[in-house]
């Protein structure tokens, strides 16, 4: 059973990896990328566990509604929004407009220019 909760995290991982600069996708976009579809809720957990040394745009990962969701004015809040800003993404009181910086309405479209 591990290897297939390894497995699981190293697709979502692979997914958020792929998220280019510059753009968001949804916990649920993550999940279903990965093969995961509705295990939001694991893309979540999965960031919680990336090992060390392994670096993941995490700040690219978005509540369904474009929310940050760390609680406002936390730290994590903070570092998200500079890192989404300095990547000129529009972060209006913690929340990004999905229409345009998300990949939620066709990821594969939108990342490997596949037909929808």
């Amino acid at each position: 059973m591990e290897r297939a909760i390894d497995d699981a995290y190293e697709r979502i991982w692979n997914a958020i990896a792929a998220i280019p600069r510059g753009r968001v996708a949804s916990y649920g976009a993550i999940a279903a990328r990965a093969g995961l579809p509705g295990r939001a809720r694991l893309v979540g957990r999965a960031l919680g566990l990336v090992p060390d040394g392994m670096e993941l745009p995490w700040h690219r990962v978005l509540r369904s509604s474009g929310q940050i969701a760390f609680p406002p004015g936390s730290r994590g809040f903070r570092e998200q929004s500079k890192r989404l800003k300095a990547e000129g993404v529009d972060v209006r009181n913690g929340k990004v407009p999905l229409a345009s910086f998300g990949l939620d309405a066709n990821l594969d479209r939108a990342l490997w220019g596949m037909p929808g």
